[in-house]
């Protein structure tokens, strides 16, 4: 097992602020926490090098895109060992937005969104159910997001 990064009280902060916002500019984070502007890219800087800071990224409202229709799906496989190829070819399928390994009935579990009930239709049993080692699908339809969120930092 490989050891946890250190991450300090600042670290903490920093990331906290990016959280919030991950467009807002490195000196006014360093204004807002009272530290220096170069303690805050050097501090940005090390939490992405050692990968505790993956990215920034825009988080789009599913439902403002037409996308009306949301499911999570497990995935049974003929055989576990074929995940990898089941993977790929669910990447080739844009609606299916998440895959998870997981333990269970199931071998991967998968959420998809589609447009209208027709599209969800189209997708589980014409693209998904058709993929090679893909032996069966049970899906449930997702009302909308209670809440989502971070680790706590």
């Amino acid at each position: 097992m490989s050891e946890l990064p250190y991450i300090d009280h600042y670290d903490r902060l920093i990331l906290r602020e990016l959280e919030a916002n991950g467009r807002k500019a490195y000196a006014q984070i360093a204004a807002d926490l009272g530290i220096s502007n170069t303690m805050v890219h050097q501090r940005a800087a090390r939490l992405k090098e050692i990968g505790v800071l993956k990215n920034v990224s825009v988080v789009v409202d599913e439902k403002k895109l037409g996308y009306e229709w949301s499911a999570f799906t497990g995935l049974v496989l003929r055989e576990d060992s074929n995940s990898d190829l089941i993977i790929e070819a669910l990447k080739k399928i844009p609606e299916v937005i998440e895959c998870y390994y997981i333990t269970g009935s199931y071998t991967l579990y998968i959420r998809i969104v589609a447009k209208n009930s027709a599209q969800m239709r189209e997708l589980l049993y014409e693209k998904i159910d058709h993929i090679e080692g893909v032996l069966k699908t049970e899906s449930l339809v997702d009302f909308g997001c209670a809440f989502k969120r971070n680790v706590p930092i």
